[in-house]
């Protein structure tokens, strides 16, 4: 359904509509989608493990990153009664449904680099 806006533009769609952005806010954030690759490689990985694999990611961060991938259900948090108190992450199965997802997104991301490398266009060298 077309609406129209302030401005005269048309939208194809209702902004509420669109998934896309509900499935992007998921995976929003500099380190959320870094952490789901490493819990693909690594099904099960503790706190310190990710701080490892992830070294440029401060404590804060990775902590607030995790318990928003919790909340979104793509990352189980197991609270194991050791002392010292014993944490592991593991996708869910939800989160295992987004690995697809994600190997696409990273085939286009290979083939979207090497067309701004060929056509000289900005961002053909970012790593």
């Amino acid at each position: 359904m077309k609406k129209k806006r302030k401005g005269g533009t048309t939208m194809a769609f209702e902004p509420v509509d669109c998934w896309i952005d509900a499935g992007l806010d998921s995976l929003l954030g500099k380190w959320k989608i870094p952490v789901l690759i490493q819990l693909r490689a690594t099904p099960v990985l503790r706190f310190s493990d990710l701080q490892r694999a992830l070294p440029d990611v401060t404590k804060k961060m990775l902590t607030q990153t995790l318990r928003e991938l919790a909340a979104d259900d793509l990352v189980q948090r197991t609270v194991y009664p050791t002392v010292p108190p014993k944490v592991e992450y593991r996708l869910t199965a939800h989160g295992q449904e987004l690995i697809p997802t994600l190997d696409a997104l990273h085939a286009w991301g290979i083939q979207h680099r090497a067309h701004l490398q060929a056509s000289g266009q900005r961002g053909a060298g970012a790593e």
